[in-house]
């Protein structure tokens, strides 16, 4: 019977995704007549455990650019959202969620508008986001041990007849001299 051994590692114990969308109001200084573009910047995130569910707070930057007086002039509105999401990870193998479980969080797709609309004269825009998140705790694995230790090959220089005689000819007496 063999010998085992346990590895105590950081592993990736737990891991979940989820695909968020969600709708927002803005209200602009002048009525708008078109909204011409609306990107999204500056995607901050960080995530954190309460009770056995992670949550991921962040924020970034809407800027909306729009036309007004009947498409005669325009404008670019910004704003900073700040949201908070929930995700429900689910440890692998009974494992527990202690104080030292590293949270990692990945934008697996940024935010991004993808939808914009005006009605009754505010710009309504909805965001899109895929969030990632992986747990990473100890782990252990268990390995078996062999006793018996590889023999080592030898491997020998093949020196030919050829290769003493090139090396008497290339080596002179007076190296020193020359």
């Amino acid at each position: 019977m063999g010998k085992y051994r346990e590895i105590v590692t950081k592993a990736v114990v737990g891991k979940a995704k989820k695909h968020f969308k969600n709708v927002y109001n803005l209200k602009t200084e002048v009525l708008p007549s078109t909204v011409l573009g609306c990107w999204v910047i500056n995607h901050k995130f960080r995530g954190y455990k309460t009770g056995d569910k992670i949550m991921v707070d962040g924020s970034f930057d809407v800027n909306i650019w729009y036309s007004y007086d009947d498409d005669s002039k325009t404008g670019v509105v910004s704003k900073t959202v700040d949201y908070s999401e929930v995700i429900n990870v689910k440890a692998k193998e009974d494992h527990e969620l202690s104080g030292d479980t590293e949270i990692i969080v990945r934008a697996l797709n940024q935010p991004s508008c993808n939808r914009v609309e005006i009605k009754d004269g505010i710009i309504e825009y909805e965001i899109e986001k895929e969030l990632g998140v992986e747990l990473v705790g100890d782990a252990k694995v268990k390995i078996s041990v062999e006793e018996d230790e590889e023999p080592w090959d030898i491997i020998e220089d093949e020196v030919t007849e050829d290769v003493n005689k090139e090396i008497e000819e290339s080596v002179t007496e007076d190296f020193i001299n020359q």
